[in-house]
């Protein structure tokens, strides 16, 4: 029997030849009474020997990108190369928690990702001017050698508010990557600090306002929608943001098939999630969802379907009674709504079905639906109030579970968009920085250009009233915000090309993005698939429950090495290796951060063994922890806010009073309530609509991960990149679907083919965000990227990314 299975382990077979000696096997196995029964030969047992050449081995590894979820890769290796990439094996599928972790076609083209042709081998110097992507191969010994001096340099001359280490997600490690480089910079005396991100900064601070400081999870999991008979999402669509095993779609899908509750879906485009989870579709206006907010107020204030006593002993602000002493007589959100505001207009379903295109009858319709509702899930996704406007559409999306009753009871939530429960798993220790001051992470390109104007008042900077200096070194690690993701690209270019500015940029990536051109220093990182490290499942995968051990799945190629590694051997040239290392390797790490979480869970198998498992633990939460705002619903005078008035603050106080002591661009506001404000950017802009009619925002495609995964042309057959366009504007254009149009504002054009579809609203474009620039020698882009077109002004409060808000034109390329 064992001369039988060893032969055909050290055979290549074809899928012919093992269903034939599958049958060979059998028969061994029946003619065997010393082997269980049933015996079946799969991946797992090929394992065994795993030292053996050309016998293909099993590795575990994961898929790190920012997509929310986090998914394990079974990575298949013969000869030290990636054959294929399969999913972990399922413990239960009937068991939310520890159903199957099956990674998207995003995850299981890593293969392809790591023998990429754009893949960077070795160090490099830059040679031409910045941008030119013109480099030199030099040593790592030479590499870090003078990133040390740089550190050295720069902090003496400028000081350690001049360095910078940006913004980026397209790595989550958790013992290399950013958590390495922030240490090692903290060592060196510290670095200018970020706050907010690009995905979500506006609805993160417009959180603070109405409810307060509410930890890692700010809202309800999707598991409670179990208990709806109602479910409103606006512009939340988890079929193609979150839409692998490991993200929060599976835990919507059945949740779903409990409650069988009806879903509805307020978005500019017929998403996906539209079409999986058999939703009504309400098409809406880009920027204009407070105007809805408002409106479904007055329908619900007019035919009295609002409990006023139980909103005012929750909340602050709906009407005049429980308005701050400080404040206007008229200053209430019932006020604004009533048109007895200082606007003095009133928010009838008719005035807002001119602003956002949906009908004033279903706007009422929608009003009555959600109060009269058993239990209503109101959530928003991030991309509405990645506008201009984007912390009146949080804010406004927020109270509406305040103004139904929809909140802290099983199946309800809070209008926000939950993150997942965390496993717990540390990360290498960052230290303290001693530089406590920080920008919008929005703004460093402002840092770099005019850091003169970078004061508290005017753009945001925390801990001290102004910069002393612009940023002069900059560290740019897995991400391709340094140019391909920032807004308004051809901006950003001039900025970076000009090294007088920032005098020197470290970039440290796997591929030659387009940012990756930019740099003066240039180091390969290991890809996902050649680093080992101990993760926890993401931000956004739900109530799941686990972390992942990975593996080096095959030997590092070229010259690429772990970040742990590079920020060590600068550190031994700044005379602090010991303090970073602290005598340990990177796996040494992984062993101690493991043995900290099995301090806590005691059940966990020994570090030998789960080093080897790939996915460790899949236990969910329990569902009565799973309900935010459930406490100060039961009591909110025991278990208040940390609002300032422990409530709800539908008018907040300390809006009203930052309103009055910042510095503005014109025609930006800070309303104390959320009320619906006009960007310029918009459909409402009669003078630049007459320029540029269609109004563009971007979306997150299947074929790519923000802009990891974009250079993969296996995906662009699955997923291509288009525009996509109503047939309304396509047949004033003359254009037809796979034509290549030309899509453009003032900032810039884009070449990209059209997609002309009815599941976008006329008036209305939208196209994937991701695309890595590419300028041809007419300054066209015709890498097809969102970003040449998007503008850069923040939004007010929390000079956040407004990259949906664009006008734009569209013809025939």
């Amino acid at each position: 029997m064992k001369t039988i299975i060893n032969e055909l382990l050290q055979q290549d077979l074809s899928r012919r030849q093992v269903i034939v000696n599958t049958t060979k096997i059998s028969a061994a196995v029946a003619a065997s009474s010393t082997l269980p029964l049933p015996f079946t030969l799969n991946a797992a047992d090929t394992a065994l020997v795993s030292g053996k050449e050309g016998v293909e081995i099993i590795r575990h590894s994961a898929c790190l990108v920012n997509c929310g979820s986090r998914c394990a890769l079974k990575v298949i290796v013969k000869d030290d190369r990636i054959v294929r990439i399969e999913p972990e094996d399922a413990k239960d599928d009937s068991v939310f928690g520890e159903h199957q972790i099956r990674p998207c076609l995003r995850g299981r083209s890593s293969r392809w990702r790591v023998y990429s042709p754009d893949r960077i081998k070795y160090p490099m110097k830059r040679v031409g001017k910045r941008g030119e992507g013109k480099f030199k191969r030099i040593s790592w010994d030479e590499a870090t050698a003078f990133i040390a001096a740089e550190l050295k340099r720069v902090s003496e001359k400028y000081g350690n508010e001049a360095i910078y280490f940006n913004y980026q997600s397209g790595a989550y490690y958790h013992n290399q990557g950013t958590p390495a480089w922030k240490r090692l910079l903290n060592l060196n005396g510290g670095f200018l600090q970020y706050y907010n991100n690009y995905s979500n900064a506006q609805n993160l601070t417009a959180t603070s306002y109405t409810y307060g400081a509410t930890g890692v999870q700010f809202a309800s999991h999707f598991s409670q929608i179990a208990h709806s008979d109602l479910v409103v999402f606006f512009g939340l669509n988890l079929s193609e943001t979150r839409m692998s095993g490991g993200g929060q779609v599976e835990e919507l899908r059945r949740a779903l098939e409990i409650s069988g509750a009806r879903v509805i879906i307020i978005d500019p485009r017929y998403t996906d999630s539209v079409v999986t989870e058999h939703a009504e579709w309400l098409p809406i206006r880009p920027t204009t969802d407070a105007a809805l907010v408002a409106a479904i107020a007055h329908t619900l204030i007019k035919e009295n379907l609002i409990d006023e006593e139980r909103v005012n002993t929750y909340c602050v602000g709906y009407d005049r009674s429980t308005l701050p002493e400080t404040a206007k007589p008229n200053a209430s959100y019932k006020d604004y709504v009533l048109g007895n505001g200082d606007d003095g207009v009133e928010k009838t379903p008719e005035w807002a079905a001119d602003i956002c295109g949906i009908p004033a009858i279903r706007i009422r319709q929608l009003a009555r639906e959600m109060a009269e509702a058993r239990a209503c899930f109101i959530a928003q996704g991030w991309g509405p109030q990645r506008h201009a406007n984007g912390e009146q559409t949080s804010r406004a999306v927020q109270i509406l579970p305040a103004l139904t009753g929809h909140f802290g009871l099983p199946g309800t939530n809070n209008g926000n968009w939950t993150y997942g429960t965390p496993y717990g798993v540390p990360a290498l220790p960052i230290g303290e920085n001693p530089v406590k001051v920080s920008i919008p992470c929005y703004l460093w390109t402002d840092a770099i250009q005019s850091p003169e104007k970078m004061t508290a008042t005017t753009m945001g900077v925390k801990g001290a009233d102004k910069l002393k200096t612009g940023i002069k070194l900059f560290f740019n690690q897995a991400g391709n915000a340094l140019l391909n993701q920032h807004g308004n690209i051809n901006r950003t270019r001039k900025i970076l090309e000009d090294d007088s500015l920032c005098e020197t940029i470290v970039v440290i990536d796997n591929h030659m993005t387009a940012s990756a051109r930019f740099a003066d220093i240039l180091l390969p990182e290991t890809s996902y698939l050649e680093a080992e490290d101990l993760v926890d499942s993401s931000y956004a995968a739900g109530s799941h429950h686990y972390m992942i051990a990975m593996q080096k799945t095959i030997t590092p190629m070229w010259e690429v090495r772990s970040t742990y590694d590079i920020c060590a051997d600068i550190a031994g040239h700044l005379g602090v290796r010991e303090r970073f290392t602290e005598g340990r390797t990177q796996a040494e790490w992984m062993a101690k951060h493991y043995g900290q979480v099995k301090e806590k869970r005691s059940y966990l198998p020994e570090w030998e063994v789960a080093m080897n498992m790939g996915v460790i633990d899949q236990q969910g939460t329990r569902d009565e922890d799973s309900i935010i705002l459930a406490d100060f619903r039961h009591d909110p005078v025991a278990s208040p806010l940390t609002t300032p008035s422990g409530k709800i603050e539908i008018y907040s106080h300390t809006l009203a009073e930052l309103a009055k002591a910042w510095t503005l661009p014109e025609g930006d506001r800070i309303p104390a309530v959320p009320e619906f404000c006009i960007v310029t950017e918009s459909h409402l802009n009669k003078s630049l609509t007459a320029k540029y009619p269609l109004q563009m925002s971007g979306f997150h495609t299947k074929g790519h991960t923000h802009s990891t995964y974009a250079s993969v042309l296996m995906l662009h057959e699955a997923v291509p990149d288009e525009v996509w366009i109503n047939p309304i504007d396509a047949s004033v254009r003359q254009l037809k679907s796979g034509d290549m149009v030309h899509v453009f504002n003032d900032r810039g054009v884009v070449e990209i083919p059209c997609k002309v579809t009815q599941r976008i609203l006329p008036g209305v474009v939208a196209m994937p965000q991701g695309a890595w620039t590419r300028l041809d020698s007419n300054g066209v882009d015709v890498g097809g990227c969102i970003n040449t077109l998007t503008s850069h002004l923040p939004s007010p409060l929390a000079k956040g990314n407004p990259q949906h808000t664009n006008l734009v034109e569209i013809k025939r390329a």
